[in-house]
């Protein structure tokens, strides 16, 4: 296990990756769910509806192959509130803790943003997710706006109690 976290590597957004970005999410969200309109105006566009806006896009490489993703959306200026979205993992290099490679990386960025909390939705199907999520120190809260019909799902970390 020790030898795979070793050779993993967590890289920012680079233009090359775009597409990878795009099939690493479909690829999870059509085997679960559909594709939704606000799904494809992130993955289509993540330069500007991500990164323009002040968020943030990591990957993880295995080998040099994108194996894994996960971005930070600006939800909120004041206080400065992120979402945790569009993690995905290849089936080819899951439980593998890449996820939590990801999320751990993600949430120190946003501390580094100066962020007081960040949130995220799911869908209670995704137990890994969800587990993993609890890992990371999410808590559950009511659901409400939710960004996407799947979800039934909201969890926060509150960066400002840490």
């Amino acid at each position: 296990m020790n030898d795979i976290l070793n050779d993993v590597k967590i890289i920012p957004y680079e233009p090359q990756y775009k597409e990878a970005f795009k099939a690493l999410n479909e690829e999870w969200i059509k085997s679960f769910f559909v594709m939704e309109a606000s799904d494809y105006k992130l993955l289509d566009h993540p330069e500007e509806k991500i990164l323009a806006q002040g968020g943030y896009i990591a990957f993880a490489l295995l080998n040099d192959e994108v194996v894994g993703t996960c971005a930070l959306v600006k939800a909120n200026a004041e206080p400065l509130t992120f979402e945790l979205s569009k993690m995905a993992v290849s089936p080819k290099a899951q439980g593998k803790k890449i996820g939590y490679l990801l999320g751990n990386t993600l949430v120190e960025k946003a501390k580094e943003l100066g962020a007081e909390k960040v949130f995220l939705e799911t869908n209670s199907i995704l137990g890994p997710a969800i587990r993993l999520y609890e890992k990371l120190g999410f808590k559950h809260m009511p659901v409400t706006n939710a960004g996407y019909d799947r979800v039934d799902v909201q969890m926060e970390l509150d960066l400002k109690i840490e």
